[in-house]
């Protein structure tokens, strides 16, 4: 049986059951138990952004999205999840989050693509329905556009966010770019002086930077970059890369870095080049 098939029957005929799965599952280690975290990401098409390498949409088909999340989160040494509710449910009812950190994706609002793309309100999880899941904690997407002035109002809600998280005793993950419009299109500023100030920015927000961590894309100069910060942070994969070893060899390096607690990559080992999901986890999970 399909998996679509198997999930659309039990949502038809059972919705309860996704609740109870979450309520039965077995949760993770505690972060203080963990070295360096391994971390699979799945919420890139609750935006609408569905390509990974050469194919625009190849994360369309959530048969084959959850067939490789459920490859990558058997393989040992893999410790933790980040989705969207959709996906953490589904996962939830095929067992495949036993044992695992799990994290909900919070703002997919900013529609890849979308004139309000930079608006990127929070139309995912919740502070009570994280709680409520059992998740670890919650993630947010922030981008920072010096020309929009919907920012502000972005900056705003993640505090808000920030807040509701550390009330319940929850993590925040925050997400930081400074962004911006290139060919009519919002594109992320990946020098290391723009990585730096959206570390800055993103670490004040709240009043509380307790249970705060960071999400960041691995750039030029991370000692530099790393400098400006005390915050646990995660380092992203971003796009499927050309070459695998290349980014390999960057990930350890910043790995290196006594802030840097683990790495979260989603469509770099989801829909790697080869096609060859185990063995890119694998590769992964050797550079820790």
């Amino acid at each position: 049986m399909s998996l679509i098939k198997k999930l659309t029957e039990i949502r038809f005929s059972d919705p309860d059951a996704i609740g109870r799965a979450l309520d039965a599952r077995v949760h993770g280690p505690e972060f203080a138990e963990v070295d360096k975290l391994m971390v699979i990401a799945a919420d890139h098409p609750a935006r609408g952004a569905l390509g990974a390498g050469d194919d625009d949409t190849a994360m369309a088909s959530r048969e084959s999205l959850l067939e490789r999340c459920v490859t990558a989160l058997s393989r040992p040494g893999v410790n933790g999840f980040l989705g969207s509710p959709d996906i953490i449910d589904d996962l939830a009812l095929l067992g495949a989050l036993e044992g695992k950190l799990v994290w909900g994706s919070m703002n997919r609002g900013g529609i890849q693509g979308a004139s309000f793309e930079i608006d990127d309100r929070f139309t995912g999880y919740d502070a009570r329905g994280i709680v409520e899941s059992g998740l670890d904690g919650g993630k947010l997407l922030l981008r920072i556009d010096y020309n929009d002035p919907a920012t502000a109002k972005m900056l705003e809600r993640t505090a808000q966010t920030v807040n509701a998280l550390a009330e319940v005793g929850r993590n925040t993950m925050i997400e930081p770019f400074i962004s911006g419009m290139v060919d009519g299109r919002i594109a992320n500023d990946l020098s290391t002086e723009a990585v730096m100030r959206s570390i800055t920015i993103s670490s004040a927000l709240g009043r509380t930077s307790a249970n705060t961590w960071l999400k960041l894309p691995c750039v030029d100069e991370m000692e530099r970059v790393m400098e400006c910060t005390t915050l646990p942070s995660l380092i992203l994969g971003g796009e499927v890369p050309a070459d695998m070893d290349e980014a390999l060899s960057g990930w350890q390096a910043a790995l290196r870095l006594p802030n840097v607690k683990g790495l979260i990559i989603g469509r770099s080992l989801l829909y790697p080049r080869d096609g060859d999901v185990a063995a890119a986890v694998d590769s992964c999970v050797e550079v820790l």
